[in-house]
C-alpha cells in the first residue's frame, strides 16, 4: 500500500480488525520513510448488481445511496450510525446471497422496510413515507396498521 503522504512504496501494518460483521478488514498503517499513520478499509468485490426501478430504467446498486436514504430516515432517533451501517451490511448480503444480477426497487425496499420494523417504528414510518409515496392519510394509516399487526405478531414470538 503506497503512503497518502510521501507516496513511499512500502508500508506496514500496525493493526487489523474486521468490520461491518467481517464484510470488510480496517487496518492502521504506518510509512516506514516518513512516519505517517492512517486507515484503509478492505472489501470483498462483488459482481455487479443492477437494481430495476419502478419506470424500467437501471442503475448499480448503491451502497452509499442505500446509506443515505437510511441515514435520513434514522435522523434524530436512538439508532446509532453503527447500527444503520449493520443495517446495511445485512441487506447488501441479502441481496448478493439471491445469486440474480437484477434486482427491483421493490424488492430492496420491502428488505429495508422488514429490516427497519425490527429495529425502529419512527425510522420505520419514515421510510414507507418515501417509499410507498403516501398520497393521503388514509395510505399513511394503512402502513401503521400495517406495523402495528408486525408487532402484535413478533410480540406473540
Amino acid at each position: 500500500m503506497r503512503c497518502n503522504q510521501c507516496h513511499h512504496d512500502d508500508t506496514k501494518v500496525i493493526e487489523s480488525r474486521d468490520v461491518s460483521n467481517g464484510e470488510s478488514i480496517r487496518r492502521r498503517r504506518e510509512c516506514p520513510s516518513c512516519n505517517t499513520r492512517f486507515t484503509t478499509y478492505e472489501r470483498l468485490e462483488r459482481p455487479h448488481l443492477v437494481v430495476v426501478k419502478h419506470n424500467g430504467t437501471r442503475e448499480l446498486f448503491n451502497r452509499e445511496k442505500l446509506l443515505s436514504g437510511l441515514l435520513r430516515a434514522c435522523e434524530k432517533t436512538t439508532m446509532t450510525t453503527m447500527q444503520i451501517e449493520d443495517i446495511v451490511s445485512d441487506i447488501e448480503r441479502q441481496l448478493y446471497s439471491c445469486g440474480e444480477s437484477e434486482i427491483t426497487s421493490t424488492k430492496v425496499g420491502d428488505i429495508v422496510m422488514d429490516k427497519l420494523a425490527d429495529k425502529n417504528e419512527v425510522a420505520y414510518v419514515r421510510f414507507a413515507s418515501v417509499y410507498r409515496r403516501f398520497k393521503d392519510i388514509e395510505s399513511f394509516e394503512k402502513e401503521l396498521s400495517q406495523i402495528r399487526k408486525h408487532q402484535t405478531e413478533r410480540a406473540k414470538v
